[in-house]
């Protein structure tokens, strides 16, 4: 079987925008202008294609990332549609992980949102070119300069317009096409003639000012062509298209674009940008990794004939065929009926079947091919950021890092009988989506459930109901709370327990002091290892404690981290170093020396001067400007910080960094405060030390609950 399309012919791109913004019915636009459907599903009518959750359908917004696969032009479009909801953050991540592009929405009225900033971050980690798309210039309010400029102002200096709208709000006609110089409308059934057009004369100085800016931008990014635009001369369409293309790539300029996916204004001439500037897998540096055999890095390239590399970046629950692990396959090719290495676990598994989706539809396909997404069906042991690969050339590619989970809340099962599915469901759910993580409190018994917002727990236990049956009661959400130290401190302690026979003993001297932040390009000593949250480092010098016995150490550490000192909360940010000790001939076994371990550690955490840390959220609320000064005093009465007012048209914005454990039930208190006409948006920031009067309250909270 071969490749249906030539590599060089294929995009990989993802759609992705803050909630609200259209990314949706965007890409309802998309498969009906590529002829992938033949009507097109609204948002507001629960009847959209890439929104087939019963959840999605009901609330209006995006939950879980859809693939979908379309043709245009000759190009195979292969694109993940995301949410734009900050509680599903995760989608988009580990989604840019594996795109080589991306289709940025913005609302044409209010411009660059919070989740706007936290996917161009996620984009530019992956660094993935990107085309912006200013949507809803139809809505009353709508400005283009408007929101291009707070593109400028908070994302990024290097966008430049490629149009600019033929009339705003219920004016709003086309587009003006900056590098061609003409007028374009949209005419027909549901928009699908484009019409080309002289630009109108009012239009014409404006638009000859503006091209003038993106031929310049352009002549900056490539050599050849500054010299002819410094000399004056005139630079051919061909050459100008050739050289964005170059820059878009290297994420040296950012196109921007006008329209109206909901009016049907626009989506086709982004359509025919992403065939023009955005990346094909040919053109996106060779994917690098870690051979586990010698530990060095080697690179795949993305070619058929290369030795097959693939990266898992999502799992799914299906009812009809079971677990479906999502994966990009990066170089080579893979068949189902064969046997998949999984070079993370080092095991084997019957690749059954291989699906390629269409969000909820599934398409069996017998092969896939480099620079492909496609899924797999029943893979047991498959996790997400796991890489397959060729077993005679193992690679292990990056993992993906996750956000940690900000909020909690306790669960118990309504019945008997679901107790035992419950536990199924939450392994299944937590599974699918790295954010969602699950523990016991080992004290209460109680099952503690967490996540990244009061919506993505409510969306779980929804999901528990109804795909899994699962009945449950849930507790109030309590903050994520964490610990740490503050200061250095080196304690010494023995183990030794003498019961007749054989003892027990455990000799260990550790230093402890505050980590700083993780960064994954810093350089680790060779005997040390480093994650987010903790550093281990041996310094054992002379054979003092056996070798066998450090990996225990290192677990006594770890556990005592995990049940805190100040309130119970887990412990985070610490490094510790483990540089003295002594072991007995036939006492000193690995459960000692984890005892000897986890009190040293306990006491050197109290003498590091402990605190409680919070999570402190971005907050930003949009209301007509005679609710300002009440809504900047209630914000100021939670313990926030003010560090923004702007004007959005007709409505105020206040942006400010406020605690998590101030906020809940906030969407409600500012409905009555502003008469239901203020909104709010709020992801998280950063963890910031407890004030110390708030921390004293969360302490006797902690121990009257236990």
């Amino acid at each position: 079987m071969n490749r249906d399309y030539p590599l060089e012919r294929v995009r990989n791109f993802g759609i992705i925008a803050h909630i609200d913004a259209g990314k949706t019915t965007t890409s309802e636009r998309v498969l009906y202008y590529t002829g992938a459907q033949h009507d097109i599903g609204e948002v507001h009518e629960g009847d959209t294609t890439t929104d087939w959750m019963e959840q999605e359908r009901e609330r209006g917004i995006t939950i879980t990332a859809a693939a979908i696969t379309c043709f245009w032009k000759g190009t195979r479009f292969n694109i993940i549609d995301t949410p734009g909801h900050i509680d599903f953050t995760v989608e988009v991540k580990r989604s840019l992980r594996v795109l080589d592009g991306a289709v940025v929405v913005f609302d044409g009225v209010a411009g660059v949102e919070p989740q706007s900033e936290t996917n161009w971050r996620y984009a530019e980690e992956a660094q993935v070119p990107r085309i912006c798309f200013v949507n809803k210039l139809d809505r009353i309010g709508a400005s283009f300069e408007r929101s291009y400029k707070s593109i400028l102002d908070r994302l990024s200096k290097k966008a430049v317009r490629m149009q600019i709208p033929i009339g705003e709000e219920a004016k709003h006609e086309g587009v003006i096409d900056l590098l061609r110089m003409k007028a374009y409308y949209f005419e027909g059934n549901m928009g699908n003639l484009v019409v080309e057009k002289d630009i109108p004369s009012d239009l014409h100085a404006e638009a000859e000012k503006y091209r003038a800016e993106l031929v310049e931008k352009i002549a900056e990014s490539d050599d050849t062509l500054i010299s002819d635009y410094l000399e004056g001369k005139d630079i051919a369409l061909d050459a100008l298209k050739s050289a964005l293309r170059k820059a878009v790539i290297a994420n040296k300029i950012f196109p921007v674009f006008a329209g109206s996916a909901l009016k049907n204004k626009g989506v086709q001439l982004v359509l025919d940008a992403v065939v023009d500037f955005l990346p094909s897998p040919l053109d996106i540096p060779a994917i690098k990794g870690i051979d586990p055999r010698t530990g060095e890095e080697v690179e795949r390239h993305a070619s058929d004939t290369e030795p097959f590399s693939a990266l898992a970046f999502k799992l799914q629950s299906d009812p009809f065929v079971g677990q479906l692990t999502f994966f990009r396959v990066y170089s080579g090719t893979v068949e189902s009926g064969t046997y998949l290495y999984n070079s993370t676990t080092g095991e084997k598994e019957r690749l059954g079947r291989i699906v390629r989706l269409q969000a909820n539809q599934r398409e069996e396909v017998k092969k896939v091919f480099a620079g492909e997404i496609a899924a797999a069906v029943g893979l047991k042991n498959a996790k997400t950021s796991h890489t397959f690969c060729d077993e005679n050339n193992p690679i292990i590619l990056d993992r993906i890092t996750f956000p940690e989970p900000v909020i909690s809340l306790r669960i118990e099962p309504k019945t008997k009988a679901d107790q035992e599915k419950m536990g199924m469901a939450l392994k299944r759910l937590s599974d699918e989506d790295p954010t969602f993580k699950i523990k016991s409190d080992q004290e209460t018994g109680e099952t503690v459930i967490m996540g990244m917002g009061e919506l993505h727990l409510e969306i779980i236990v929804d999901r528990m109901k109804r795909e899994f049956s699962v009945e449950a009661n849930v507790g109030k959400p309590q903050v994520a709370y964490k610990e740490t130290i503050t200061s250095e401190a080196e304690v010494e302690n023995k183990y030794i327990k003498q019961t007749g026979g054989k003892g027990q003993y455990g000799h260990v001297k550790i230093k402890i002091k505050p980590l700083p932040k993780y960064d994954p390009e810093a350089k680790v000593p060779k005997n040390a290892h480093r994650e987010p949250g903790f550093e281990f480092i041996d310094a054992i010098k002379g054979g003092v404690i056996p070798q066998e016995f450090i990996p225990a150490v290192e677990k006594g550490i770890r556990e005592a981290m995990d049940r805190g000192i100040v309130a119970g909360y887990k412990m985070t940010d610490i490094s510790a170093e483990l540089n003295y000790g002594s072991y007995h001939d036939v006492d000193s076994s690995e459960i000692a020396y984890k005892i000897a371990a986890s009190q040293a550690f306990q006491e050197a955490a109290r003498r590091a001067k402990p605190v409680i840390l919070e999570p402190i959220m971005k907050v930003e609320v949009v209301m007509p400007e005679r609710f300002m000064g009440d809504i900047t005093g209630n914000l100021s009465g939670k313990r926030g910080q003010i560090e923004a007012m702007e004007d959005r048209g007709e409505l105020k914005v206040v942006r400010a960094k406020v605690p998590l454990s101030e906020m809940f039930g906030y969407v409600t208190s500012l409905r009555s405060m502003t008469e239901g006409r203020g909104s709010s948006t709020m992801e998280f920031d950063h963890y910031a030390i407890v004030p110390q009067n708030v921390a004293l309250t969360i302490i006797e909270a902690r121990m009257g609950s236990k």
